[in-house]
C-alpha cells in the first residue's frame, strides 16, 4: 500500500449493498465523511484484515448516507462480501480543505490554548449540533465544548500542535 507513512483516515463504513451491480453504501464514521466524494481511491478493510485498494467510478448522495461504486466491484455478491468494512483513505489523498478549513482528523490530539487561559488541554472529539460543530477539549479544566466557530479560532499551528483560541468570558469553568 502506497502511504507516506501517516496514518490511514477512517471515514466510514459499508452498510449494505446498492442495486445489482455492486455499488456500496457507506456510512460516515467521522465529520471528515463528506469529503469520500471527492477521492479518487479508498481503502476497504475487513476486521483483522489488510486494507484493500479500489479506485472509485462514482459517488452519490442518498438518504443520509453515500453510495459508492469502486473499479473492479461489478455484482451484487462481490460487493456483499464487504459489508461491515472499514472505508479508509491515504491523508494525502483528501481534497484539500477551503482555506480557513480543516478536516477534524487533522485537529484531533492537538494542544488548545485560549489567549487569557493559557493550555486548555487536548482537542479529544467532535460533535455537530444544528448550528455548528463543537470541539470538545479536556484538560485541567475538565471538558471543555468549544463552538467550532471562526469568532473563537484564532490560530491553528501544526509546526507547534497546537490550535489557538479567543474564548469568550464565562466559557471556561475554573475552579
Amino acid at each position: 500500500m502506497a502511504t507516506t507513512g501517516k496514518a490511514l483516515v477512517a471515514l466510514g463504513k459499508v452498510v449494505a449493498t446498492h442495486g445489482l451491480r455492486g455499488a456500496l453504501k457507506v456510512q460516515g464514521t467521522t465529520p471528515d465523511f463528506s469529503a469520500l466524494a471527492d477521492v479518487r481511491q479508498v481503502l476497504i478493510q475487513q476486521a483483522g484484515e489488510e486494507p484493500e485498494i479500489f479506485r472509485l467510478r462514482g459517488a452519490s448522495w442518498q438518504r443520509g448516507g453515500l453510495v459508492v461504486s469502486l473499479e473492479g466491484l461489478d455484482t451484487v455478491e462481490a460487493a456483499a462480501t464487504l459489508v461491515g468494512a472499514s472505508v479508509l483513505v491515504a491523508p494525502e489523498m483528501m481534497p484539500q480543505p477551503a482555506a480557513g478549513r480543516y478536516f477534524w482528523f487533522q485537529l484531533q490530539g492537538l494542544a488548545a490554548w485560549d489567549r487569557q487561559k493559557g493550555d486548555l488541554g487536548r482537542l479529544e472529539d467532535i460533535f455537530v449540533t444544528a448550528a455548528h460543530p463543537v470541539y470538545v477539549v479536556r484538560g485541567r479544566f475538565g471538558e471543555v465544548l468549544i463552538p467550532a466557530v471562526s469568532q473563537f479560532l484564532v490560530e491553528v499551528d501544526f509546526e507547534q500542535g497546537r490550535v489557538l483560541f479567543d474564548l469568550p468570558e464565562g466559557l471556561v469553568q475554573e475552579g
